[in-house]
């Protein structure tokens, strides 16, 4: 496809007169991935809220598809960082998992169903999906968190940390889920993640943020 699906100039955020990030220059093509790297308080998960239209940039542009970010955008999805669900929730793996599904109620009540079935299968939660959501081991409701995402068409899919919990084999398992997921949609992909290594051929492009600072280039660069 054509044109950028995710493009950032003189992109600046400061919070008071603390400076997160400036003058952040950035194309990202449709269908590509890319990872942001950098240290704990660097703003890397502040730059996804910016793409998701929670928060405004101090001074630049930023466009997604062309227009400006707008929450709730039904076409692009978030996996955020893992937080470990109530033990008390009186839901489902499967009920976190249909929320994604009718939040924006596509379809007929069978046929969501039936995606959400899917989904469930991608992410290999069958066997846990009907427990109470906070009594399932934290990994098992990263991957809830991960077929809640990924039960819409999304062209843009944010993603904070999601091999948080995973074991090496896990982790790569969702690497290839996902993968597999924006060849088959073309979508674009932005991970804020410290796993490189059981990640790095899926990454097209990489970010690096730092004390205000920015450096962007290819994973073998």
């Amino acid at each position: 496809m054509a044109g950028t699906a995710v493009t950032l100039r003189g992109a600046t955020l400061r919070f008071g007169q603390h400076l997160i990030w400036a003058d952040l220059d950035l194309d990202i093509a449709p269908g590509q991935c890319l990872a942001i790297l950098g240290p704990n308080g660097a703003g890397k998960t502040t730059l996804l809220k910016v793409l998701l239209g929670l928060l405004p940039l101090s001074a630049g542009a930023i466009t997604i598809d062309g227009r400006a970010p707008r929450r709730g955008s039904a076409q692009t999805g978030y996996i955020p960082q893992q937080r470990d669900f109530d033990p008390d929730l009186p839901i489902r793996g499967r009920d976190l998992v249909q929320f994604g599904v009718d939040g924006h109620r596509r379809g007929l009540p069978f046929t969501r169903g039936r995606q959400v079935d899917v989904v469930i299968a991608a992410v290999g939660a069958q066997d846990y999906a009907d427990a109470p959501i906070g009594q399932v081991s934290g990994g098992q409701q990263q991957r809830l968190r991960i077929a809640q995402a990924l039960a819409g068409r999304l062209r843009l899919l944010l993603c904070d940390e999601p091999l948080l919990s995973l074991d090496p084999s896990s982790a790569e398992s969702v690497i290839a889920l996902l993968d597999a997921y924006r060849r088959e949609h073309g979508s674009t992909i932005v991970m804020v993640t410290h796993e490189i290594p059981p990640a790095a051929g899926f990454f097209d492009r990489v970010l690096y943020v730092a004390a205000g600072r920015w450096a962007a280039g290819t994973p073998a660069r």
